[in-house]
């Protein structure tokens, strides 16, 4: 009998022609699997296509709303945004792909997972660090680091399928280098590979609009959350994965949540990129909105760095890891009073508060009105500052005796 090795199979040019040549070199049985995150492609057909170019079956996974509520809603708690503009859309369904890729191959008896991320980006990383994590004693197969991968080109992968007696309608034109869940879409190549160069946006976006094609007239939107977690948009509840679909469909309206981003790659290099993420800007936006009100400043300030850490953690494809799980226990602390509802208007790529309520709220009127109240007395600033500023004044006394 022959062993089994699991493809992450997508339908796309690169897993189709991989089929074969796992095949060919390694006399391995294929079984695909295509993990749905919500990226909407058209998976009719799939099975068949699969089936066709080799494979013995094929799994479709859709694991939507376990990407937004075991990797999404964290993030989103922690305010996880790498390097100030990347909201880790590709980083955070990377995961939750190699865990479901594990478990088929333990279902189906597999001895090895195959991939096709290129041995220049960081989905290679994600991947094989996850696989690595769940099952160190699977086989991971990287084809485009393969000493027998030979193909270069989508004309040397189409000629190789042909060959193979796969004749599918694959294009041999370029276009954009492609990412999108149910989170976000990222573009990547032609004119975006020079950072000299403007995104020809009116070509390029697929989730929205650009501000300036974005209607005249702005749009309020009413969120509430219950303990961190979204529970309704403009009074209509609902679970995780429907709320970013309706914010996604909002602030693409609005030409919100478009990134145009030079990022620095695990791997050593410099990528230039452009993401979009209507959804998650608003939901990361309004959480914030009410966190402000919420919380404390000793734990925002600690927070915040917790994110920028979650951050580096899931772009570096750590998610599995015991420091990981330190930081969203943190994390997840803070939120039992992240409860409320918060108001915003959308306008040409703009969130615009319009209002926040709690029942948890920290800000009390009489304490932030320059009228006196009982909680505070003026004349008590006067010893703070002293005490405040006690190191200032010392280190500013010491050198004027050193410079006499």
């Amino acid at each position: 009998m022959k062993e089994k090795v699991v493809l992450a199979y997508s339908g796309g040019l690169d897993t189709t022609a991989i089929i074969p040549w796992l095949k060919e070199n390694y006399d391995y049985e294929v079984i695909c699997c295509c993990i749905d995150c919500g990226q909407e492609e058209e998976l009719d057909g799939l099975e068949e296509r699969a089936k066709l170019s080799g494979a013995t079956k094929l799994y479709i996974e859709n694991i939507v709303d376990e990407f937004c509520e075991d990797y999404i809603i964290p993030c989103v708690q922690a305010g996880a945004v790498y390097e100030n503009k990347y909201l880790l859309g590709t980083s955070m369904a990377r995961p939750g792909i190699a865990k479901r890729l594990v478990e088929i191959a333990r279902k189906e008896g597999a001895t090895a997972i195959c991939h096709g991320a290129t041995g220049k980006g960081n989905d290679q990383i994600r991947f094989e660090l996850g696989i690595k994590a769940l099952a160190p004693d699977l086989k991971i197969i990287a084809a485009w680091r393969d000493d027998k991968w030979n193909m270069d080109s989508r004309e040397s992968e189409i000629a190789y399928c042909k060959a193979h007696g796969i004749d599918l309608p694959f294009s041999a034109d370029s276009s954009y280098s492609r990412d999108r869940n149910l989170w976000h879409i990222s573009h990547e190549g032609l004119e975006l590979e020079d950072p000299a160069c403007e995104p020809n946006y009116d070509h390029l976006l697929v989730l929205g609009v650009s501000p300036e094609a974005a209607p005249e007239e702005g749009e309020y939107v009413t969120m509430t959350f219950e303990e961190g977690v979204p529970k309704s948009v403009n009074g209509k509840e609902m679970k995780v994965s429907d709320i970013i679909r309706e914010l996604n469909r909002l602030g693409g309206k609005h030409g919100i949540g478009i990134v145009d981003i030079v990022e620095n790659r695990v791997v050593g290099m410099k990528s230039r990129g452009v993401y979009e993420t209507p959804g998650g800007t608003i939901l990361m936006e309004a959480q914030q909105q009410l966190e402000e009100l919420v919380l404390d400043r000793a734990t925002m300030e600690t927070k915040k760095d917790m994110g920028n850490k979650l951050a580096q953690i899931v772009y570096e494809g750590k998610w599995f890891t015991p420091l990981r799980e330190a930081v969203c226990a943190f994390v997840s602390s803070t939120q039992k009073y992240v409860t409320g509802e918060v108001k915003f208007k959308l306008y040409k790529g703009n969130i615009i508060k319009a209002g926040t309520t709690s029942p948890y709220s920290l800000y009390s009127e009489s304490l932030a009105s320059f009228t006196t109240g009982d909680l505070y007395d003026h004349h008590d600033a006067e010893g703070f500052i002293t005490l405040f500023g006690l190191p200032l004044k010392v280190r500013a006394m010491k050198l004027a005796e050193s410079d006499k």
